[in-house]
């Protein structure tokens, strides 16, 4: 087997957003709330039927998006004397994940995607890489499926931008 390599562009947005960090941070987490993983683990040992996962994403995901981790860099950055605020987050739809893991499971290597809440200076941005740009890279077997999910997640990272009433980038709208 030979070692196979793939190159892709990245498209990273710094929306800024209006509020303070914890205002907006606040925001988003009840527009994309925490994975619950107990009933997540409770599907898998009785080896629950797709149907009820999907069920289960669909109810509690309004905007269509999860929280599976999050990690509230800044008070470990402000040891080193690094003003701001920052906190990174693992974001998707397992439903969305598995149209893309049946082609290729590298698309796992980019879902959950990973947004993050910063601050500095007064100044609040929402960071992401447009999903598209990343999931239109895989070239295999399966790659316009997989291309077709990351359109999806542009319109739908749109409509959870539109929501949170921050800026959407025009290239969200046009998947």
């Amino acid at each position: 087997m030979a070692i196979s390599e793939s190159r892709y562009q990245a498209d990273r947005y710094r929306i800024p957003v209006e509020g303070s960090f914890e205002d907006f941070r606040q925001r988003y987490e009840t527009a994309v709330p925490a994975l619950d993983y107990a009933a997540l683990n409770a599907l898998i040992a009785r080896q629950a039927d797709w149907s009820e996962v999907t069920a289960q994403v669909d109810a509690a995901a309004p905007w269509g998006f999860l929280r599976y981790w999050s990690s509230d860099d800044g008070p470990l950055m402000r040891l080193a004397h690094d003003p701001g605020e920052c906190v990174v987050y693992l974001m998707g739809n397992h439903v969305l994940a598995e149209r893309m893991y049946r082609h290729d499971q590298a698309a796992m290597l980019y879902a959950p995607l990973r947004p993050m809440i910063a601050s500095r200076a007064g100044e609040t941005h929402f960071i992401i890489e447009r999903p598209s740009a990343t999931f239109s890279s895989f070239g295999a077997v399966g790659a316009d499926d997989i291309a077709e999910v990351g359109h999806e997640l542009d319109r739908k990272l749109a409509a959870l931008l539109e929501h949170l009433d921050a800026p959407v980038p025009p290239a969200l709208h046009s998947a």
